[in-house]
């Protein structure tokens, strides 16, 4: 009975994120954001279609995974050594910016450090697949703005995740001091830096041996199991596992099999990614989000999303190549996308934010990843 209910449950959010992706895409928005309002309308908040459960959880891990094994995959690790101190001052503006004023914020709302930490550290993911999808229906890509912002938001990512590697180590400890962070932010680089240029070299040999494979299925299986070692071994480095799954697609990125391996992994990604998204949306109580909330929850969202906006504009003022126009970037810069969302979930999880922290986060999120698109549109 218990693997029926499982199934039946798995069934509702297939459905509903099928259906909230299309309608999403239909009004000209990505799918996620379809996705997570499908999580809300399903979730115990409104409809009580589903509720939370381990067995969820898990595929939602497992679809966070894939999906950061994916963004690694679609990264180009020649594009970000190349991209130079241009985009690299952009994403530092981008990231410092919305972390300093999203920690001002959270303090002055009254939240402890830790707790302001993460709702800071929330702010400085930048979606580097939301703004290169707009750019690629623009027919903008060699655009001199659009290099920078893909090559800052690509450099956002990786700042990203150190980052996140941090606060949910700090999460683990329930403590900040410059000691525990500087250890992680260490740990955290080294990590990537050892996966990449260790991978990068043995990246040749893994090819050889898939190619000499006659199983079906070979590259696609021994792609996600590279990928799944080096989530592991990310999280018993006291790490994220997803850090090593980015590193995983970061190293397949530089193999001549990186367009087959991108082609395999798109359905399972299909499968698993959609129901993180959907699950963060169930975790959202529509009644957190009233507007006589008596937490203030949704004028702590509203503010928190001018903050997003704003915070990620300044990054605009990083630009000095006189070829490159300010307004563009600073707006490519705006979409929070799937690494806010983790952000939200870990500190939920962590209980290092209350559940209406939580529901204004994922509201940030979506708004950022509606406003950015809509507004890049218009600047083209």
């Amino acid at each position: 009975m218990e693997s029926s209910a499982h199934l039946a449950s798995l069934v509702v959010v297939w459905l509903a994120a099928r259906l909230g992706g299309e309608a999403a895409q239909r009004l000209g928005q990505t799918a996620l954001v379809g996705e997570i309002v499908a999580g809300f309308a399903i979730g115990p908040g409104a409809l009580a279609l589903v509720a939370p459960s381990e067995f969820l959880t898990g595929l939602a891990q497992i679809g966070v995974v894939i999906l950061l094994f994916e963004v690694g995959l679609e990264s180009d690790l020649d594009r970000l050594l190349r991209a130079g101190p241009q985009s690299l001052l952009v994403a530092v503006v981008g990231i410092a910016s919305p972390f300093l004023f999203g920690f001002l914020l959270a303090r002055g709302w009254g939240l402890g450090p830790l707790g302001a930490v993460f709702i800071g550290a929330a702010l400085t993911a930048t979606s580097v697949g939301v703004t290169a999808r707009v750019l690629s229906d623009l027919g903008q890509l060699d655009d001199p703005a659009a290099q920078v912002v893909l090559g800052a938001a690509v450099a956002d990512d990786v700042l990203g995740l150190v980052i996140l590697s941090v606060v949910a180590g700090l999460a683990q400890t329930g403590g900040v001091s410059l000691w525990s962070i500087a250890k992680l932010v260490l740990g955290a680089l080294a990590f990537l830096t050892a996966a990449i240029t260790i991978g990068v070299r043995l990246a040749p040999l893994f090819v050889r041996w898939v190619d000499h494979m006659q199983v079906r299925g070979s590259l696609i299986v021994s792609a996600v199991l590279f990928c799944t070692v080096l989530a592991v071994l990310a999280d018993r480095s006291g790490l994220a596992p997803i850090v090593g799954a980015f590193a995983a697609g970061l190293v397949l990125a530089t193999t001549e099999r990186r367009a087959r391996i991108e082609d395999r992994i798109k359905p399972v990604a299909d499968l698993f990614v959609p129901i993180f998204f959907v699950s963060i949306g169930m975790h959202v109580e529509l009644g957190h989000l009233a507007p006589l909330s008596p937490r203030g929850t949704l004028a702590f969202g509203v503010l928190l999303t001018l903050v997003a906006v704003g915070s990620k504009l300044v990054s605009a003022f990083g630009v000095y190549r006189p070829d490159v126009r300010r307004w563009p970037v600073g707006v490519g810069m705006i979409p929070r996308g799937e690494v806010g969302l983790i952000f939200a979930a870990i500190g939920l999880t962590g209980e290092v934010i209350t559940a209406e922290l939580y529901a204004a986060v994922v509201l940030m999120v979506v708004l950022t990843t509606v406003v950015g698109p809509f507004w890049l549109r218009r600047l083209y």
